[in-house]
């Protein structure tokens, strides 16, 4: 049914399009204006839907619909149908058909007052007013792709961290930065939609205005406060299960940072040990230093007393370079005790 409504414009969907699926299943392509008679929502509400817009997630009652935006499910719920602005998003494409099989099956309880055999666990929600059967679909869909998301996310983060704490490289470290980056990014998306169900629950006027049936059976709306135990256990169930899929990326942070304060300790363990290694060297060549100068004494082309062989034997020249020598080695020993001493090595 979707892809017959579609084929009429192969080129892409028609600029100002909007899907409608009707409690039935059917589906149906009506234009802006039709869409703000049949909910009574003006041009503004309509903007939270469209994709190349960014605006936060956001569930909202009005007097005739409720506006859905939450994450790739943006939609306009009314008490008989859903709409959708008309979109190839392979998800939305999926969700869509998704909603028709469920209206087709709630569509056939109601008609034939009973169930198919191996759907009878749905009964219950099926009998739900038709617009928390919508927006539940909904939050149902929101929830389960955070989560999966998330769990994904967690599947790859483990292995990473273990092959930086095992080696530290760029790749791993890049790989890891690029974890935390999409780490970032989901943990705000389901807390955006965690703190709009909670924003709900405290606000019983917000959560009056969804109850879309009730306002067609009866427009006093005291008649329609009081009972809010229905939407209400919707609403924490799934508050409840991105409360659990925060608490797990939240987990997953504390991880993914102290990884990162054990790599940079480590990092600062082998720069200490490379000046330790450098105050070494340094003091190595400042006695080899001393060689050299001795060296460059004896090579000099001058009149030296040592240098006369009738006064003096290779034995005294013998002396004269290990002597030097070992005071070069000497000067060196005591300079690292000194420094061991002083604490500047381990």
């Amino acid at each position: 049914m979707l892809e017959s409504v579609r084929a009429k414009y192969p080129g892409g969907r028609k600029k100002g399009g909007w899907l409608v699926v009707k409690s039935t299943g059917a589906v149906e392509e009506v234009g802006k204006q039709a869409v703000m008679q049949r909910t009574g929502l003006p041009s503004r509400d309509l903007r939270m839907l469209d994709t190349a817009l960014s605006y936060p997630s956001a569930i909202m009652g009005r007097d005739e619909a409720i506006v859905v935006n939450l994450e790739s499910i943006s939609c306009i719920i009314t008490s008989t149908q859903m709409i959708f602005l008309n979109s190839k998003h392979p998800y939305l494409t999926s969700f869509i058909n998704n909603m028709q099989q469920l209206f087709r099956h709630r569509h056939d309880f109601y008609t034939t007052k009973e169930a198919p055999m191996d759907q009878t666990d749905d009964q219950e929600n099926v009998i739900l007013p038709f617009e928390f059967f919508a927006l539940e679909a909904c939050l149902q869909a929101t929830c389960k792709s955070l989560d999966e998301e998330a769990t994904r996310l967690e599947q790859e983060a483990h292995p990473a961290l273990d092959k930086l704490t095992s080696k530290i490289s760029n790749l791993n470290l890049d790989w890891v930065r690029v974890i935390k980056t999409r780490l970032v990014a989901i943990t705000g998306r389901v807390q955006k939609v965690r703190d709009e169900l909670e924003h709900l629950l405290d606000d019983d006027q917000d959560m009056a205005q969804m109850y879309l049936t009730e306002k067609l059976e009866d427009d006093e709306e005291e008649d329609v406060r009081p009972n809010l135990e229905e939407l209400e256990m919707i609403l924490e169930a799934y508050f409840v299960e991105m409360e659990g899929t925060l608490n797990k990326l939240l987990n997953l942070r504390e991880m993914v940072e102290s990884r990162e304060e054990y790599i940079k300790t480590m990092l600062d363990v082998k720069q200490n040990q490379s000046l330790q290694t450098q105050v070494v060297i340094n003091t190595t060549s400042l006695a080899v230093g001393t060689l050299i100068v001795l060296t460059g004494v004896f090579g000099m082309n001058i009149g030296i007393e040592m240098f006369d062989p009738t006064k003096y034997g290779t034995s005294d020249f013998l002396w004269t370079v290990g002597g030097g020598t070992m005071a070069s080695v000497f000067c060196c020993v005591v300079a690292v005790i000194w420094y061991k001493s002083q604490g500047l090595l381990d």
